[in-house]
């Protein structure tokens, strides 16, 4: 966690020194790992809590991302990195798990920047991360992080997996104010615009908003509650799209049929999304 700070620190003082849209800029070749650890029992049980997960025993399909953006976040803070990491939006993510994962699986952790796409609002950027016991892959992520820039191009990437409109309405959250500070606590994650109103409008949002991954981990969780609670851990994949953020506090709707699902409310929708089972 204090090394998320760090990074969050310095990304605050070397973004103003970088220019994104910049012609000929290249993502640095280095990756960022940490040596094989367990999951600390208090904060993954923290984060089980906040996000819903209820499943004993099992690691939830999210919780290797957060233990390893320390990593993502010390390569995008780095020198070499092209953007300024202010004002990266997260865009999307798709993440994939190739075994059941258990708390007390040793995981090493690797993060890297894999490639820069244009945008028909700027750069986007995909980072990787991997989870890998013994040396075997079992688990990764890709994340779109865009950088908006003044840009010609009407180019987009791919959009993810089509959502069904007017997905049912499964159950109503209610999302307090302090729902950003408790997450924050629970994953390391205290960005400003997910704190505080005051600390928020000091990055141009009039309300402080929902953490996308709290979203995307929440999600999960009344997707697993659905499937049956003698079934924790049948997510294989989640593939998840940021539609819009989502202010604090708020009253929103999970919706979903099939493999799909969304997050929306106030007349938007926030989020949408959608999961592959094990043996699908």
């Amino acid at each position: 966690m204090s090394s998320l700070s760090v990074s969050l620190l310095r990304g605050a003082v070397t973004s103003p020194f970088k220019r994104a849209g910049r012609p000929g800029a290249e993502l640095p070749a280095g990756r960022a790992s940490l040596p094989p650890a367990r999951s600390a029992p208090g904060p993954l049980a923290s984060y089980s809590r906040v996000c819903g997960f209820t499943g004993p025993g099992v690691l939830p399909l999210t919780y290797p991302h957060v233990l390893g953006f320390p990593l993502a976040m010390r390569v995008m803070t780095g020198r070499a990195f092209p953007l300024p990491v202010l004002g990266l939006v997260h865009t999307w993510i798709d993440i994939t798990r190739h075994r059941a994962l258990h708390p007390e699986d040793r995981l090493e952790l690797t993060a890297y920047a894999a490639c820069l796409t244009p945008h028909r609002r700027g750069t986007e950027v995909t980072m990787v991360t991997e989870a890998r016991l013994a040396g075997e892959l079992v688990w990764e992520s890709r994340s779109g992080y865009l950088s908006r820039h003044a840009t010609g191009t009407t180019t987009a990437p791919a959009a993810g997996a089509a959502v069904p409109e007017d997905l049912p309405a499964v159950a109503e959250w209610q999302l307090p104010g302090d729902l950003g500070r408790r997450y924050g606590a629970a994953s390391g994650d205290r960005n400003p615009i997910h704190l505080y109103p005051l600390t928020a409008r000091l990055f141009g949002f009039p309300r402080h908003i929902a953490h996308g991954m709290w979203t995307v981990a929440r999600c999960l969780s009344e997707a697993e509650a659905g499937i049956g609670a003698g079934e924790p851990g049948r997510i294989r994949s989640v593939r998840a799209d940021f539609r819009a953020p989502l202010p604090l506090p708020a009253t929103v709707t999970y919706a979903a049929a099939g493999s799909a699902f969304e997050v929306r409310g106030g007349g938007r929708v926030h989020l949408t999304g959608s999961v592959t089972l094990d043996g699908s």
